[in-house]
């Protein structure tokens, strides 16, 4: 999974069969610091995404996989997450500890 921000929209007159009705965002890709990474991107929209929105993405067939009706398409890159909140912390640091509450699991 990568962390990417919407910089536009794209649009195509032609598309692959199955593609037709997919929203395609602009996103430039984002390292773990939120710093651009590599060049801007096409992907398909699978959460209805917006512009200057933080997201989500994934590659190869788990891009295709994350469409809702057509599973076989050659799909590169999808933003299937939208952040709302994020903590960053310094490398090598991780509160191991519990929150008060109840799990059903545990």
């Amino acid at each position: 999974m990568l962390f990417g921000r919407v910089v536009g929209s794209a649009v195509a007159t032609v598309k692959y069969p199955g593609c037709e009705g997919m929203k395609l965002l602009m996103v430039q890709p984002l390292n773990r610091n939120l710093h651009p990474v590599g060049g801007i991107q096409v992907a398909v929209d699978v959460v209805d995404a917006g512009y200057d929105d933080l997201c989500v993405m994934v590659r190869s067939r788990e891009a295709s996989l994350s469409l809702p009706h057509e599973k076989v398409l050659p799909i590169d890159l999808a933003l299937v997450g939208v952040v709302d909140d994020l903590q960053l912390q310094p490398d090598g640091v991780f509160d191991f500890t519990l929150k008060p509450g109840w799990v059903k699991y545990t």
